[in-house]
């Protein structure tokens, strides 16, 4: 990947529909979820973050504020031809410093239980079991203290 990568919220009608569709292939699409699915009522009022290479999306994520004082990473994605190149970790930092600019003291997120183990390599811990999605996801309930 010689181009430089950019991380940042997307700006032009293709970035918007390439994030959208990173979010449903990855997420979605594998459990027969129609596009759209991938969106929900948050999408307006959150912050998000694209892994941003020449005119290529290669990765997705979003913060929420749940309260004054907690953060909320959800719709994590990586296109599956970029894993192992350290950019889910980049959109992770990304989104955490955008939750110390808006004052959250902790993150939170509910992983897939193959997504657990890159999760406790950035310093988050499980909590609580969480949801099981589609009947067969299990997601785990993760934090990280921001101070």
């Amino acid at each position: 990947m010689s181009e430089e990568i950019q991380l940042r919220c997307p700006e032009t009608a293709e970035e918007w529909r390439q994030y959208y569709y990173l979010r449903w292939s990855v997420l979605r699409k594998p459990w027969g979820e129609p596009e759209g699915s991938e969106r929900d009522e948050r999408d307006d009022e959150t912050e998000h973050c694209a892994v941003i290479a020449g005119d290529r999306v290669l990765g997705v994520g979003r913060l929420q504020m749940n309260d004054h004082e907690e953060a909320q990473i959800r719709y994590m994605a990586v296109d599956p031809d970029c894993h192992k190149r350290g950019l889910g970790r980049r959109i992770v930092e990304f989104l955490e410093e955008k939750a110390r600019e808006l004052g959250a003291a902790r993150v939170i997120l509910d992983a897939r239980q193959n997504a657990v183990g890159f999760y406790l390599v950035l310093g988050y811990n499980v909590t609580a079991d969480s949801y099981l999605l589609f009947g067969e996801i299990q997601h785990y309930r993760m934090q990280k203290d921001l101070y």
